[in-house]
């Protein structure tokens, strides 16, 4: 096996170790689409186009995962969409 080999093997063993974690958006009849659309630009580095095709989905299919990471990522921004108001989840 060659090194180059051997460095692909050891990253794909490392990538699949990595648990990536979900925010989950959930929709409520209390904000508004603004609202929810200004907070996920904020919260989780949303451009403007993927902050309403999110509030689109939440609103029509009743939860979106709006961003996926580490734990440790996830969590501060989960909290400021709790703190305005939204109902969101760790997953």
């Amino acid at each position: 096996m060659s090194s180059k080999e051997k460095t692909l093997e050891d990253l794909l063993i490392e990538e699949e170790v990595v648990t990536q974690n979900e925010i989950v958006l959930y929709n409520d009849d209390v904000n508004t689409f603004d609202h929810v659309i200004e907070t996920l630009i904020y919260a989780c580095d949303h451009t403007a186009e993927q902050a309403e095709q999110c509030s689109l989905i939440v609103h029509y299919k009743g939860k979106c995962t709006v961003k996926t990471g580490s734990f440790d990522d996830l969590k501060p921004r989960c909290t400021l969409l709790l703190d305005a108001g939204l109902s969101a989840e760790i997953i």
